[in-house]
């Protein structure tokens, strides 16, 4: 790449990066800590925690993120650990089938809860079968341990994400270390909280730092749960306010801040004392041949927290089947009327061709911006380089809800952009945040692709006289074409179940996307709620299977498309 070029690129992404990431911030910014006369001031911010109802939300948010997080911690450490560690049966098929949660987004899982755990749900009436409770007295799941099953639900969704990171920083450690430990009488858990995990720390923290800010902002979970006591919901209903009064940008002004103050502790937890390691040729030979026992174990941890995992949304598939379902175990009628009637449905229709539009765009620019980027981090020498990689990977420490809100903010009468107006069309707004949000994931699929293939291979294209841009066109792309192939399927599919930016962004049914469709037909009376399960059906299975098609390009390398 010539450094003109490289120039060129970077100048433009900055751009870029200034109009619709810095600009949207700014303007929650300047609306939480900017008064009416342009003056700076903490009275809007000191007001949000003045008030005991945000001030519980805030605080209710940051417990969500935490418990969320330790869960998410317990469940994918082990997995990890014995999925890098051990041999066993069917490891194979057990170590992709772990990923499935990732593949189905908790806001649709949530719908399947309800009907599991409400008042006349599956569990209540199995132990009334079994006689354990009494019919009058049925355990209110949902009213009183509602929080904890957000927590849970989050981290069975979100643990993937860890686990991702932390098998990565396994694979990277050099066996000759815990070796070396062993010889000196350094065994099992000791060896263990000694040597390996001081080892993978700076993965366990960019995994966790991840799902602590998802979870800390997460939205559609808590909507589904009408669980109002947090600030993302906070934050949602109070959009009707945003032309008229301060409080709603302070209150993300305050989410923005705490959620880059956690996202900067983890870099710095995960950045200090790091260790350099040598080669680690030998780390396939270090896996080890275990018992029969053990091996059952292994198979039994996989196979439990699946199964945990995915039970909300096979709840949301089996309500998809079902023309009543109401004081019984499995529904009383089976039926395909709901999917024949959700592919047809005035409201999913548009909002299916929706998201594809929005998707499509957003995966375009995304992709085309992500490999420019990429290839100026790699392949050039330019200073800056380095700032402009950590600048594409600072929408991961952003939450949904506070970029969704910066636009919404960005675009009101008498500022900058409001020609892109969502109340008129979000369509515009829709595909740029949804690039914005989602490239972190397609730079870094492209830079690992870029780092694994040498340089020489284009130098020798050169030599026999091939241009630098057509020495990338014809040998690198082709090269590095699975990755370019998994980033851009990730993106498309994480951008069709989006859900901060659907639910706030998108404000008239016509332009309507999966999300908010789902979300909509949720809170109709009849049969919505089995025509919402349909089309999360159709969404989990598209989704599962770009998914799947990603991480078949990228392999081992999957997991470093979630690194902060």
């Amino acid at each position: 790449m010539t450094k003109r070029l490289a120039y060129l690129i970077f100048f433009l992404a900055i751009v870029f990066f200034c109009a619709f990431f810095a600009w949207p911030i700014w303007q929650v910014l300047r609306g939480g800590f900017i008064d009416t006369n342009g003056h700076f001031t903490f009275t809007y911010v000191l007001a949000v925690f003045d008030s005991h109802v945000y001030l519980r939300g805030i605080l209710n948010s940051i417990f969500l993120g935490v418990v969320t997080t330790i869960l998410a911690l317990i469940i994918a450490l082990p997995l990890a650990y014995f999925a890098d560690r051990y041999q066993f049966p069917g490891k194979k098929i057990f170590t992709n089938i772990v990923l499935l949660p990732i593949m189905l987004p908790p806001f649709v899982g949530a719908i399947g809860i309800q009907q599991i755990f409400g008042t006349r749900g599956v569990i209540n009436l199995i132990l009334l079968k079994f006689g354990l409770i009494d019919g009058a007295h049925l355990i209110d799941w949902l009213g009183n341990y509602k929080f904890f099953g957000m927590c849970l639900l989050n981290a069975l969704s979100l643990y993937p994400i860890l686990y991702l990171n932390i098998l990565s920083s396994l694979a990277n450690i050099d066996p000759a270390m815990e070796e070396a430990a062993g010889n000196l009488g350094c065994h099992g858990l000791r060896r263990f909280f000694k040597i390996t995990f001081p080892l993978i720390r700076s993965g366990v923290f960019a995994g966790s730092t991840l799902v602590f800010i998802w979870a800390f902002t997460e939205l559609g979970v808590p909507l589904i749960f009408d669980y109002n006591r947090v600030v993302s919901v906070q934050i949602y209903n109070g959009l009707k306010e945003i032309g008229s009064k301060p409080v709603p940008y302070a209150l993300v002004s305050v989410v923005l801040v705490l959620s880059l103050v956690f996202y900067l502790i983890g870099k710095i937890a995960a950045g200090r004392q790091s260790y350099e390691m040598m080669a680690k040729a030998s780390h396939s030979t270090s896996m080890r041949k275990i018992g029969f026992f053990r091996k059952m174990l292994c198979c039994i941890l996989f196979i439990g927290i699946t199964l945990a995992a995915i039970l909300p949304h096979l709840s949301v598939a089996i309500t998809s089947f079902a023309g009543d379902w109401y004081n019984s175990i499995l529904p009383n009628i089976w039926t395909l009327t709901n999917y024949k009637i959700t592919l047809g449905h005035p409201l999913t229709i548009p909002a299916i061709k929706n998201s594809l539009v929005y998707s499509s765009f957003a995966t375009l620019v995304a992709m085309m911006l992500g490999i420019a980027i990429a290839f100026v981090v790699v392949r050039s020498k330019i200073r800056g380089r380095n700032l402009l990689d950590t600048i594409t990977m600072l929408p991961l420490a952003v939450p949904g809800l506070v970029m969704a809100f910066g636009y919404l903010a960005m675009s009101q009468k008498g500022r900058a952009f409001e020609f892109l107006n969502p109340i008129e069309n979000p369509t515009i707004l829709l595909v740029l945040s949804y690039s914005v949000r989602k490239l972190p994931f397609m730079v870094r699929s492209a830079v690992a692709g870029l780092q694994q293939m040498s340089y020489t291979y284009e130098e020798a294209a050169q030599n026999l006289g091939c241009s630098p841009l057509k020495a990338s066109l014809t040998v690198t792309f082709p090269l590095i074409m699975a990755n370019l192939l998994a980033g851009g399927l990730l993106v498309f599919s994480q951008t069709m179940l989006e859900v901060s930016d659907s639910l706030i962004l998108a404000q008239k049914q016509q332009f309507y996307p999966i999300t908010k469709a789902i979300y909509e037909l949720m809170n109709l009376f009849g049969d919505g709620p089995f025509l919402a399960c349909a089309l999360g059906v159709w969404s989990m299975a598209f989704l599962a299977t770009t998914i799947i098609g990603a991480s078949i390009f990228m392999g081992k390398n999957f997991g470093a498309i979630f690194r902060a």
